[in-house]
């Protein structure tokens, strides 16, 4: 069987590592583990570029997947949104501890609340295209709203 075509597979991507399955809050785990690793390895913008692009579009094939074989929409062990959102939240901005943390309040704030624009990208997309683009746009506020707070 071709690794593409494995449900584990899809798993593996969508869960982020299975961290999906924690019991408690696994958006907000997920988050914590993108912005862990992060701050650890301190990647160049670049890199986190290339990884928000390919968990990106990962991200949308294996939701899917996963979506499609469970018949559960958007289930919440699904957290590879978070982690793309996550970075998103993150990139071009100074990487340090307390950029890397006010990122994660107000990622998990945006994603959590979900204002206006999230909302309305979460109601007309769906699939894997709509389980990542309202983290996606949730990644985009937090990182608008650090620029502003940066300038000030």
């Amino acid at each position: 069987m071709d690794m593409l075509e494995s449900s584990v597979f899809y798993r593996l991507i969508a869960t982020v590592f299975f961290i999906g399955y924690f019991p408690i809050a696994p958006g907000t785990v997920a988050s914590a583990f993108a912005m862990i690793f992060i701050g650890l390895t301190k990647p160049s913008d670049t890199l986190i570029i290339y990884i928000l692009i390919i968990s990106f579009f990962l991200g949308i094939l294996a939701s899917k997947k996963v979506e499609e074989k469970t018949k559960k929409k958007d289930p919440s062990y699904i957290v590879i949104d978070e982690f793309a959102g996550y970075c998103t939240s993150v990139i071009f901005l100074p990487v340090n501890w307390q950029t890397l943390i006010a990122c994660f309040v107000f990622f998990r704030f945006f994603d959590i609340i979900k204002p206006t624009p999230i909302r309305q990208i979460e109601r007309k997309l769906s699939g894997g295209i709509g389980i990542m683009m309202d983290d996606i746009i949730a990644g985009l506020m937090t990182n608008l709203l650090l620029r502003i707070f940066l300038m000030l």
